[in-house]
């Protein structure tokens, strides 16, 4: 028996395995008691909202406007020539 097969047929099959079984311990896991409200937890105080000001649009971060738009480019539809004897 040669140890390529042996590593192909075993070892490559070991974390599937783990994976298998991490999974099937997850399932298996009891959930979480949820926080009661009041109990002292962060989670109590409502997040404070913080005035933002507004910024100007069109601007850059520092200030100058925007350039100005590209030209507008129209399309030429190629056409085939007459070739003539």
């Amino acid at each position: 028996m040669e140890w390529t097969f042996l590593y192909l047929m075993v070892f490559l099959k070991l974390p599937i395995a783990a994976l298998l079984w991490i999974v099937w311990w997850a399932i298996r896991q009891e959930p979480e008691p949820a926080d009661q409200p009041g109990d002292g937890g962060i989670h109590d105080r409502p997040h404070p909202r913080h005035p933002r000001r507004p910024r100007p649009r069109g601007r850059d971060p520092h200030g100058a406007p925007l350039p100005a738009a590209p030209p507008r480019v129209r399309t030429t539809h190629a056409r085939a020539r007459l070739l003539e004897h």
